[in-house]
């Protein structure tokens, strides 16, 4: 009857349980379970199908624990009772922790110093490792039968018993969300030992519900951080389909993004393990290229998921184990998956080496008084030995299943599995530990002093009668430390410290998979940096390799380039672009490359940023050593032209053609060939005033030189006409007057140039370039436009000149000379100004020093080169009679 309201209570809909509550106190006051009537019209129970192993005792704990890893399916026709469940796959891990229990209590009564006079007795069920049956047997727990038969067709009666007053399990987080929902709605305690799952911390959802396993917050945090302790940027999940996968690789999909890592794929492991599905896990993995692969699972699931690996040939995997199965044996023994997980790194809880355990687990055998109370014994032993301890049933002459009879001689010290194995207690250090809140719960209620109680008006609680309420109460206030020094407590959620082992899966010498501490995480530290610790240089990674795997989308971009993202994939996925001229990155994985100062330029590697190159027209240049050599080239004819006047001055034709005026002109053409060469070089204050003046005062000096030349020759002729008086305005003081009145004029231009507007140095930094042009501002425009407007009026007054002189007698053809002069000089000077506008940089300068020469040269042709000719390889014509003997031209 108890039974019967209680899940009666948890099954009707929420706005009719106040009304179904009350009716069902009133009919507990109408008909007591304890009253006198009838059997058959008290508590109607299903019978009890489910194998218990118990012990009587003055309060009694139950126990949950998957013995079991399935249950066989079954078609229910739903016409008649359904049949027994059938649980396959024993589980000697699982067991082992069952029989952990069963020590710690034993070892308390035994003791007796935590619970003088009181002896602790277990109700313990298996799980079968689904939710199904851990409901089932905490129903079992909760309201338990007393059955008795009389003959052999009677009929089985039972009686409401008390509950038990708090249930330690189950293992898993599934089954425990559906015993905690269950056990919560009648406020009785639940310790589990091994389920993870951070939604069971949910105190609004579970409120009587605690646990000596750390939250999966904490253990996706420990592997958060290891995931980012390496430099992982590209992992793999893959989670069980069940409430600890699912959960823990959600939050550990969540949490390692924020730090900017990505999942290359998150799959699920089918319960029903499908061949099509698990292959196509193996496909994704191939496909995606990740390294470092997470497996959030528990570990019979994660043994399908390796058989498949292993049948795919797939190798060359980090796998990271959550601590469901960092350390099961069930995969670290079989010699098929050591290729596959030898290296494998993930975190296990804190593990105790506890005296007298392993002797207590091998005491079991089917011989003894006691074996016939453990339902669970003759599977163990039968599984563990491979024999039979009884006839063959009927069930498994069907399977076909055939073994041999034991023969009595078995004993558990002479087999090595998983369940005699005491060298990794972790788990089963979470049973130990539970027992122990337990006990040092009941402790704490047991010395309660009377009035001065933690309960209403300070009252203490009955020890004779513990109420699950009260029990929970003082669980919540358990804090002692035992004897492995481990501080034992519940924080405000039921959960404990967390503090895990990182453990490394290291072959030996004898080709056995043993875990190696390399590490531990204290998630109970505030800072960040303290709570993952590594041994990195005792670390074996997969493939038996000491260097740190690499699992990236996309490689580490150097300096020297930045990330461009591709279009439809995660942030992880990039490519590497160098940085554009001009632009540098001095750090890895560069999201954008920095602009240099507009003084400094990238270098090669676009790492940093250095000084541009300084670009002027330099005596070392190509272009520099050949306008020096047209240069010198140019003054070296001028003075061999000097050379040759000076010796034949006595003759005609250097008398005719004004010889004083000719030397003037030769030395202001070597001026200006020589000038050219203060624009080559690199420019400075000085430098810079003396290009531009002595290129103006050396040209105009030239030009008044010419146009003194000219106006000799017309004053010459005109002075031979009758009446004409001109000849005594333009005697050799009025010429150098002229010449001296056009040069000073220049040079005042010049003077007014430099104390106003000086030329300057100044660099030119154009930010594309990976140079500064340094060259001479002019300082003033104006001034530099007059200077080669003043010049340019000169010339263009001589050729006006020259032309009306073009038609004088040959003894006078200089003026003709003189015109092809001008028009050469005319025509460079009037091509440089948009040369010099558009040419860019050094280049500029070449194009006013190419005008310099280039006129220059005109003028030392045109007007000496005839003469020379004549005087060097025509001497006969150089006489006065041949001069006199030439007719007027009338051509040109």
């Amino acid at each position: 009857m108890k039974l019967f309201w209680m899940v009666s209570v948890v099954v009707i809909p929420t706005k009719r349980r106040t009304r179904f509550v009350f009716l069902s106190f009133v009919l507990n006051l109408l008909f007591p379970c304890n009253s006198s009537q009838d059997l058959s019209l008290q508590c109607q129970m299903i019978p009890n199908t489910m194998p218990v192993l118990e012990k009587k005792g003055d309060i009694i704990l139950g126990g949950l624990f998957s013995l079991h890893d399935m249950v066989e399916e079954q078609s229910l026709p739903f016409t008649s009772q359904p049949p027994k469940s059938k649980c396959t796959r024993f589980n000697f891990r699982t067991f082992r922790w069952m029989q952990t229990m069963i020590f710690a209590i034993e070892e308390i009564n035994k003791e007796e110093k935590l619970l003088p006079n009181v002896t602790v007795g277990y109700k313990i069920y298996d799980s079968c490792s689904t939710p199904h049956q851990a409901l089932k047997a905490a129903m079992e727990l909760m309201g338990g039968e007393k059955s008795s038969e009389v003959g052999e067709k009677s009929q089985r009666s039972s009686t409401c018993n008390e509950s038990v007053p708090l249930v330690i399990g189950d293992g898993g987080s599934t089954q425990s969300l559906v015993v905690a929902r269950f056990l919560g709605v009648f406020t009785v305690p639940q310790i589990s030992y091994f389920s993870s799952c951070a939604c069971l911390s949910d105190k609004k959802q579970f409120p009587a519900f605690l646990r000596t396993m750390p939250s999966d917050f904490f253990q996706v945090d420990a592997l958060v951080q290891l995931v980012k302790h390496f430099g992982w940027t590209w992992v793999g999940v893959i989670a069980g389909d069940d409430a600890y996968g699912r959960g823990g690789a959600n939050i550990f999909a969540n949490e390692v993004t924020k730090l900017g890592v990505c999942v290359a794929f998150h799959r699920i492991i089918p319960k029903n393990r499908q061949q099509a599905e698990i292959s196509s896990i193996i496909s994704v993995i191939r496909l995606s290229g990740a390294k470092v692969i997470l497996v959030f699972a528990v570990e019979h699931d994660a043994a399908t998921l390796f058989d498949e690996v292993q049948r795919s040939e797939l190798t060359g995997i980090q796998w990271l184990a959550s601590e469901a199965w960092s350390t099961a044996s069930v995969l670290s023994t079989p010699e098929k998956y050591h290729h596959i997980l030898q290296g494998t790194v993930g975190f296990a809880i804190q593990q105790a080496s506890i005296p007298g355990l392993r002797d207590f687990l091998l005491r079991l055998n089917p011989s003894r008084s006691d074996a016939r109370t453990d339902p669970f014994l003759v599977s163990f032993w039968e599984e563990v030995f491979h024999c039979t301890l009884g006839a063959q049933t009927e069930s498994r002459e069907k399977e076909g299943e055939s073994k041999p009879p034991c023969s009595g001689e078995e004993d558990l010290g002479n087999v090595t599995n998983i369940y005699s194995d005491v060298s990794q207690l972790r788990i089963s250090y979470n049973v130990y530990k539970a027992v122990y809140a337990v006990a040092y719960a009941l402790k704490a209620m047991k010395s309660c002093v009377k009035g001065e109680g933690p309960f209403f008006q300070r009252s203490c609680a009955d020890p004779d009668v513990i109420q699950p309420w009260q029990l929970l109460h003082y669980l919540k206030q358990v804090r002692y430390l035992n004897s492995f020094a481990s501080e034992i407590k519940f924080d405000e959620n039921g959960d404990p410290a967390a503090m895990y082992d990182l453990v490394n899966w290291q072959m030996n010498p004898n080709g056995e998979l043993k875990f190696i501490n390399i590490g531990k995480f204290d998630g109970m530290t505030g800072d960040v940096k303290q709570k993952l610790y590594i041994h990195e240089d005792i670390i074996l990674w997969n493939g038996n390799r000491t260097r740190v795997p690499s699992s990236v989308c996309s490689t580490i971009c150097p300096p020297g380039t930045r990330k461009a993202m591709r279009p439809n994939f995660p942030v992880c996925c990039y490519d590497c672009v160098a940085c554009t001229a001009g632009k540098i990155s001095n750090l890895s994985d560069a999201i954008e490359c920095a602009q240099c100062p507009p003084e400094f330029w990238s270098n090669a590697e676009r790492t940093t940023c250095i000084p541009k190159r300084v670009e002027f027209l330099s005596f070392r240049d190509t272009m520099g050593i050949t306008l020096v050599a047209i240069s010198f080239i140019g003054s070296f004819s001028t003075c061999i032209v000097v050379l040759i006047f000076f010796c034949k001055r006595t003759t005609p034709i250097v008398k005719a053609n004004n010889s004083a005026l000719s030397f003037l002109l030769l030395f202001s053409l070597t001026l200006c060939f020589l000038c050219s060469l203060t624009f080559i070089g690199q420019p400075s204050k000085w430098s810079c005033m003396l290009r531009h003046t002595a290129f103006g005062i050396s040209f105009v000096l030239c030009i008044s030189c010419v146009l003194g030349k000219t106006l000799v020759v017309l004053v010459a002729f005109n002075a031979k006409l009758p009446g004409s008086n001109v000849i005594k305005w333009f005697g050799p003081s009025q010429q150098k007057a002229i010449i001296a009145i056009c040069t000073i004029t220049q040079v005042l231009i010049c003077t007014v140039w430099l104390l106003v507007a000086p030329p300057a140095p100044r660099q030119l930094m154009p930010r594309e370039e990976d140079f500064i042009i340094l060259l001479c501002d002019e300082g003033s425009y104006i001034a530099f436009a007059l200077v080669l407007s003043y010049i340019g009026l000169l010339a263009v007054l001589c050729l006006l000149l020259a032309f009306l002189a073009r038609k004088l007698p040959d003894s006078f053809n200089e003026a003709r000379l003189i015109t092809f002069s001008m028009l050469i000089f005319c025509a460079v000077w009037i091509a440089f100004i948009p040369a010099y506008i558009s040419s860019p940089g050094k280049y500029a300068t070449v194009t006013e020093v190419f005008a310099i020469l280039a006129s220059s040269y005109g003028l030392l042709g045109c007007i000496f080169a005839p003469k020379c000719y004549m005087i060097l390889l025509r001497p006969e014509k150089n006489t006065r009679k041949h001069l006199m003997s030439k007719a007027p031209s009338g051509k040109f």
